[in-house]
Formats: C-alpha cells, structure tokens, sequence
C-alpha cells in the first residue's frame, strides 16, 4: 500500500465514476467526440470481424459454443448467437487479437476492444438499443477505462499487470452498466464486481494466446458485473480508492488517485485515443516509423544497412526489447526487434508480416542480429507522455549514418492518421468476413451511428459466403 494514502485523499471516487456513467447523455457529448467515437467503433468493429478467424479466436468461440447459452447476442462476423456474456467473451478476444486495437497511450489500455464488444454484447440482449445510446454507453467505458489506467500509471505494468485484463475490467463495466441504463448505486456496485475480477500477467506476451484472452475475460467481466448490479448484487463500493485492497493500493505502487476524476465530463479522453497502422504493440511504432521514414528518404533497402541503434523509453524497452525467439504471433508483435526487422524487409509491420511462415524466417533472424536497443534517458526526462517515443540511428555497410527522432508515432492524437487510412484499414480487416456490399454497408451504418433506430444490426451483418460461420 502506497505511504500517506487514506480513503479522505480522494473520498468517492469510484461513487463519482458511477455518476457520470449513469448521468452521462448523448447531448452531453461534444460533435468531435462523438465523430472520434464512431472512427473507434469502426475500428474495433474491424479488428473483431478480422480477430474472429484466428486460431487462438478460434479456440474461444468453440469454448463458447459448447457453453451453450439463451441466443442473445451476437459473435461477430460467425452467425452464432450466445448469451451476452459468453458474446462480450469471444468478441474482446477477437478484438485484440491481432494487436491491432485502438490505444489511450496514457492509460496503457486498448479500450476499443473492451468497451464496444460490451456495450454491444447488453444493447443487442435488450433489444432496440439506439445508436446515440450505443455510442454514449461505449464513450462512458472510454473515459472512466482511461481514468483508471492513468490512476493506475506505469506502475502497474513495471508490477507485472497487463492493463488490458486490468484495467480493462472498469471500461468494459461502465460501457455494460450505460447500456443498461442503470442507475448511479447500481453502477457503481458494477465497477466494484468487476473490479474484483482484474486479472492479467504481462509474461503473457513472451509466446501464449492467452494476452488476447485477457482482453475477451475483461469485457466478460464488466457485462457480468453490470448484469448482476441490475440484480441487486453489491460488489466493493469503493474499489478503487479503497487503502486497503483498493484496486490502486493493490495493483500499482506509484498510483495518481486524482486522476480517477480529474476533468471528468470537461476534458474527453476519448479524443486521446488513437490507432494503429501497423500489426504491433503500440511502444514499437515511433521507431518503425523512424526506420521506415529513414530507409525512404535515403532509398535504402535491408542489405545496406549494417546497424540499426534504437533508443526508447524505460517502459517500451522492459515491455518489447527482450530477446526474440520464434514462439508465436504475440511474442513477435511484441517485439521491437522482429518488428524493425520486418519493416526492413518488407517495409511493412501488417497482417502478413506476422504470419506464421514468417516467424522464423531466417532473413528476419539474421537482420535482428544487426539492431542493437538501449534505454535513452532524454526520451524518459520528458516524461509518460512520450513513453512511445524513439530515436533511430541507421550505419550504412558503406559508412554512412543516418539518424530520426519520432516523438509522435503514426496514429497518435499529436500524429494522426487520415480518416481514408482508417477506412482503409477497416476495409481490410473485413474483407475475410463481409462482402463487397455489407462492408459498404457497415461504413454507412457507423457514419450515421447515432441516427439509426436500433444499432445491434452491427452485430448481424451478414458474413461472406464461403466463411466459417461455425467460426
């Protein structure tokens, strides 16, 4: 427990979180932050209908079917319908699947994968759920999530916590108790439930399928949470803030408990989040942007490049720059050697470069062998903001050096991407998934969100013809 903390230092604040979920109302929402909400729910509804063809996905939703559960909601892009928290399951698995989700650098959390798998998993249990409601259930979940992770700071990673399983339980219950409309005691007892069942290892990232489980258990935990608050089930009312067992006092040794309601329903945080170009964890893609922009501009390919020194945060170097061996999709987008690796081969860190072909390909094995990482104390001096900051020097074999500072990746709010790449992407995560015509139709769907009737035919978009909607 962190020294000096008493429950009087921040009275309330889990009580708080819960008023502003249950009192928040689409009119309450800014133009831009409801524009940017429906880029995020695009996206995630993306990366679910790609995430839900691959195998660790795979595993989940036969796990579900099995389960059985009333045919309440949807596991997208499959045609199976199960109860809402066995869908919230499958579709926060499919949705960080393939590292793709958005991401509140701040918070250290995807809340994409979270709070719209939640919000949909209620809404179409419920039936009829508009779309200015969808939108406000998943934009509650994007701000009280980033709060928590920003509570939370980077302390709670350097403890070994995945903030995804984590501190992802407190965005995926806010957007589940918003959709359901509950009030303020109600939600609050939800962010108390589901803040009992945080869980999540960060050597989870080193090789298993189990890092994009964390993300689908979150979700089911915050639907769970919230349905049993509807019931009267009581959970810790002061969760978070609690100085004894909290989850703050419990996950984190350097925790911010201001910020739990800092410049709550004033300043959005869902206009922080950002999203991602590349098939990688978010730390590594300043410095890809580094080798890409440098090989670029100075028309280098791979075999002119005899070093590549790299130097980053403390965080991204603990979290991506340990040693790389071929043990699965995960470890190698978690790592800022495999992927500076592919981006010079390829000059691309996608779908295709984190096949499982490639994994151990041994051009990409003998091009990391010339990469050299190391912490830069200036990028740590400027502070959390900047953890995903880089610089890139490149040693030509014929004695030239080139050298990049990216302070801002790609994706980033500071940087961001162009409303036609997110499109883009989004086009082709689905293209597995949905027909020339649905994907188009799904566009539309999102684009006018918060005008539709009822938003659940998102979840009941016809799949392709030819995929496995036994998937």
């Amino acid at each position: 427990m962190s020294s000096g903390w008493t429950l009087a230092a921040e009275e309330g604040a889990t009580r708080r979180l819960a008023q502003f979920v249950a009192g928040l109302r689409y009119d309450d929402l800014p133009a831009s932050v409801v524009e940017h909400a429906k880029l995020c729910v695009l996206d995630s509804l993306g990366c679910c209908l790609f995430g839900v063809g691959l195998p660790w996905t795979r595993l989940v939703i036969d796990f579900v079917r099995e389960q059985g559960g009333r045919p309440q909601a949807s596991v997208l892009g499959t045609g199976h319908r199960t109860s809402a928290s066995l869908a919230a399951l499958a579709n926060g698995t499919a949705g960080h699947a393939f590292e793709l989700d958005d991401v509140h650098r701040g918070a250290i959390l995807h809340p994409g994968s979270l709070c719209f798998p939640a919000a949909l998993a209620v809404a179409e249990a419920r039936g009829g759920t508009p779309g200015r409601e969808l939108l406000t259930a998943v934009v509650a979940g994007y701000e009280v999530g980033a709060r928590v992770g920003m509570a939370a700071t980077q302390g709670l990673f350097f403890r070994g916590f995945h903030p995804q399983g984590t501190t992802g339980v407190f965005a995926a219950a806010a957007s589940a108790a918003r959709a359901l409309g509950l009030d303020v005691a109600r939600s609050q007892h939800a962010l108390g439930i589901a803040g009992s069942q945080a869980a999540g290892l960060m050597a989870a990232q080193q090789g298993s399928m189990v890092k994009r489980f964390h993300c689908g258990r979150a979700a089911q935990s915050g639907v769970d949470g919230a349905l049993l608050a509807e019931r009267g089930f009581t959970g810790t009312p002061n969760v978070l803030e609690a100085p004894f067992g909290g989850f703050l006092t419990t996950l984190s040794e350097h925790a911010d408990l201001p910020a739990l309601t800092r410049g709550l329903g004033e300043n959005w945080e869902t206009l922080a989040v950002g999203f991602k170009p590349y098939a990688a964890v978010a730390s590594i893609h300043s410095a890809l942007d580094g080798l890409r922009g440098l090989m670029r501009d100075h028309g280098l390919v791979a075999a002119d490049i005899a070093e590549v020194v790299v130097g980053v945060s403390s965080m991204t170097y603990t979290h991506c720059a340990w040693e790389y061996r071929a043990q699965g999709a995960t470890a190698a987008q978690m790592s800022l050697y495999y992927g500076l690796a592919v981006m010079a081969l390829d000059g691309a860190a996608f779908v295709d470069q984190y096949r499982d072909e490639r994994l151990a390909d041994p051009a990409i094995l003998a091009f990391i062998k010339r990469i050299r990482a190391r912490v830069e104390p200036e990028i740590d001096g400027l502070g959390p903001a900047y953890r995903h900051s880089a610089r890139i020097a490149v040693h030509t074999c014929d004695g030239r050096g080139f050298d990049r500072e990216v302070l801002h990746r790609r994706g980033s709010p500071e940087n961001p991407l162009p409303r036609e790449e997110i499109l883009a992407k989004f086009r082709r995560l689905a293209a597995g998934r949905l027909c020339e015509d649905e994907i188009d139709r799904a566009e539309e769907l999102v684009d006018r969100l918060e005008t539709l009737s009822d938003a659940t035919v998102l979840g009941s978009l016809p799949t392709r013809s030819g995929a496995d909607r036994g998937s």
